[in-house]
């Protein structure tokens, strides 16, 4: 495995080596929010999108507006998905765990993708779970 403080964001969005970051949910607790995890499934293929946090502002918004918003812990604000991109994520219910310390919001993509990085064309792509550890390595799936 890579260090990630080694790597540029292309690198890690892009390349081929392991860079997990083992620090993310010290950073997330570091933001001084309360969140819970999110993670965002395609209502009609079960497809995992992207995983993000939500605090009470981001919950709020979401059941208020209909789409997808998480708190950013890299900029400590709410994230709107899609406002920027377009791409946004139609809310259709959330789901809570048994434990009530998780969120599934189950969406319905309005664009051409939910994750922030594109393909080799320049497409956004569907996910955020676009390549799979085989061996050390990461492959495209």
């Amino acid at each position: 495995m890579v260090k990630r403080e080694n790597m540029t964001h292309e690198e890690v969005e892009e390349g081929q080596q392991l860079a997990l970051d083992f620090g993310k949910l010290q950073k997330a607790a570091a933001c001084g929010e309360g969140l819970v995890p999110v993670v965002a499934q395609d209502v009609d293929s079960g497809e995992v999108l992207i995983v993000g946090y939500a605090n009470e502002e981001a919950l709020n918004y979401t059941r208020r507006e209909g789409v997808a918003a998480f708190w950013s812990t890299s900029r400590n604000e709410l994230w709107v998905k899609g406002a920027t991109s377009g791409n946004v994520l139609e809310l259709v219910e959330i789901r809570v765990n048994c434990e009530q310390n998780s969120l599934m919001y189950r969406v319905r993509l309005k664009g051409e993708g939910a994750c922030h990085t594109v393909d080799a064309d320049g497409r956004a792509r569907l996910g955020c779970y676009y390549r799979r550890l085989v061996g050390d390595r990461l492959e495209p799936v």
